[in-house]
């Protein structure tokens, strides 16, 4: 017979979790800790929704001024266990026929070469994938230990009360591996729901130069990276935007004024039963 709890202790138990509620609050270093384990969360959910993805990327004169500008829409779905992407238009305007039927032929050959793995190649195939996502969840657990966090404010974003948290870079902090390195070069804010601690916004600005892949790519000092969240169906945050606009510099060849802008829409919830169900957004 299941063991009944007495009501002095249900009341005991709501006392401790307004409690480390309330201590959450006013810690903005615990707010932050928070909406991270939740993140990672979202994370996991995540893996079973496919979207549309569009790439939009300015190339600016010194002046800030467009020199050139081009964008990618991209159809992203699981194929068999792990993602694939599917370009559909190019410059908002669908592919041109002939370039349409190379893309489902990629697609079509894609789908059967999978389906021919043996069941290591499908672990290893899929594992990859998983070994990307770790090591960017991996990153974000060290974010509470690497920054100072200061509570700045309250805002409403899309009209959800949030707390805002500056975060600068902690001095003397040395990150535990080279994906986290940039760090100490980074500073930023972050906006989390004050009513479940979820990541609403997120706002970073490069401090000084970063290198990306030792020396394939260095993003410039005062480089800003925005990230703005949206609830699908309920259950998940997923990301709706992300803008990336600064300096850099590929391959130490060619300097470039970028602005990039990507925008995540058409969330569908994938099952191996019906392939896609309904729009989540």
């Amino acid at each position: 017979m299941p063991t009944r709890m007495h009501r002095p202790a249900l009341g005991m138990l709501f006392a401790i979790s307004c409690a480390m509620a309330l201590r959450a609050a006013d810690d903005p270093k615990e707010i932050v800790r928070h909406a991270l384990q939740l993140n990672a969360r979202n994370d996991e959910i995540a893996r079973s929704y496919t979207f549309v993805q569009r790439s939009e990327r300015l190339t600016l004169d010194a002046a800030g001024g467009t020199k050139h500008s081009e964008s990618e829409t991209w159809d992203v779905t699981l194929l068999e266990g792990s993602p694939y992407r599917r370009l559909i238009e190019r410059d908002d305007k669908p592919l041109p026929p002939k370039e349409e039927q190379t893309e489902q032929a990629k697609l079509e050959k894609s789908n059967e070469e999978r389906r021919r793995e043996t069941p290591e190649q499908r672990s290893e195939r899929i594992a990859a994938w998983e070994r990307t996502r770790r090591r960017q969840q991996e990153q974000l657990k060290e974010v509470p230990d690497a920054f100072d966090f200061r509570l700045v404010g309250e805002e409403d974003v899309d009209g959800i009360s949030t707390w805002v948290i500056e975060g600068t870079p902690r001095p003397g902090y040395k990150t535990r591996s080279r994906f986290s390195a940039f760090f100490n070069k980074m500073q930023g804010r972050i906006w989390v729901a004050k009513a479940d601690y979820q990541p609403v916004k997120f706002e970073a600005e490069t401090t000084d130069t970063v290198s990306i892949g030792g020396f394939l790519a260095r993003v410039n000092k005062g480089t800003r990276i925005v990230v703005e969240y949206t609830r699908v169906n309920g259950e998940v945050w997923l990301p709706k935007h992300v803008g990336l606009r600064g300096a850099a510099r590929f391959l130490l060849v060619k300097g470039l004024h970028i602005d990039t802008e990507l925008t995540f829409s058409n969330y569908k919830k994938f099952s191996v039963e019906s392939r896609v169900v309904a729009q989540g957004q």
